[in-house]
């Protein structure tokens, strides 16, 4: 799953730095999550024709989250590229580089400041020299909640290197920094789970568990992303059995696993991480606590 990853990732990245979009903007006042209440405003093409439903582009439906849009946008930029599909598909690509750009602009407007600059007569996503840039606005500002907004903003934008290095940054010099405390629970299941998906791709696979796990305790408290938590679960699964074994240290991969056994993964998973504590505290010595995870495991396992 993780090679999957990389290559949607590169192939993204190359496509952009080759073709230049035309990307589409909502209207100045449309405010509200695409899916969640609020309409489409009709956006057309450059040659007056109105767009093909970025719903159906990408395949999805209209109340899907930002995390689906998303994933919905790998697959179908994986399907469609040029240099993996053998054939001419650069419409069919184009057209759904546009519909994710659409939806997932119109998606993230409710995490920002979008009132304040609007009031102030500009529009913080366009990069115009008579109008707020509100990245720049946010990158001078140094409180907790800017740099927050700032880390889902460059997320959304397609500057993901950035939102990572500044989550991590944020986390090393803040000890208590926490993104959740800064956004609707919604939004940050949402936001926070894309995030997960840039970290497991730069192999950030404790930081990853770390927003994953509250992710899935958020969703287990009040249900949110319904018939797509099985992703989420898979991808937490994923870190948890292939990307912590060798790659952190033995106190942070026990760490994670014992905090994994309360999160609901089911006998034969906890078995798994049980094996894995016990491997774990052997190469650290202390045999007596090894046997008590590798008999809880051998029980959950029968």
């Amino acid at each position: 799953m993780c090679g999957k990853h990389d290559d949607i990732f590169l192939i993204i990245r190359l496509w952009k730095i080759r073709q230049k979009f035309i990307i589409w903007k909502p209207r100045a006042g449309i405010r509200g999550c695409a899916g969640r209440g609020s309409s489409l405003p009709p956006y057309k093409k450059d040659k007056g024709l109105e767009m093909t439903d970025p719903y159906k582009v990408l395949g999805i439906q209209k109340n899907a989250t930002a995390a689906e849009i998303k994933r919905a946008y790998r697959r179908k930029a994986k399907e469609l590229h040029p240099d993996s599909s053998g054939s001419d598909t650069s419409a069919a690509f184009n057209e759904v580089v546009k519909a994710y750009e659409l939806l997932s602009d119109v998606r993230s407007r409710s995490l920002f400041d979008e009132s304040f600059f609007m009031r102030a007569g500009g529009d913080p996503y366009r990069r115009r020299t008579d109008s707020w840039d509100y990245r720049t606005w946010l990158l001078a500002r140094h409180d907790e909640e800017s740099r927050a907004k700032l880390i889902f903003f460059d997320l959304m934008h397609s500057r993901e290197d950035d939102a990572v290095a500044e989550f991590k940054r944020m986390c090393t010099e803040h000890l208590s920094f926490r993104l959740s405390h800064w956004f609707s629970r919604e939004d940050f299941m949402d936001y926070g789970f894309i995030l997960c998906e840039e970290l497991v791709i730069r192999q950030e696979y404790y930081d990853a568990f770390n927003l994953l796990e509250q992710i899935i305790l958020m969703e287990r408290s009040f249900s949110y992303f319904r018939h797509f938590f099985p992703e989420v679960m898979d991808l937490a699964r994923l870190v948890l059995k292939s990307h912590l074994d060798g790659k952190i240290s033995d106190e942070l991969a026990i760490d994670s696993w014992e905090r994994a056994l309360e999160l609901g993964f089911g006998n034969d998973d906890d078995a798994f991480f049980l094996r894995k504590m016990g491997g774990a505290y052997r190469r650290m010595g202390d045999v007596g606590t090894a046997r008590i995870c590798e008999e809880e495991a051998a029980r959950l396992a029968g």
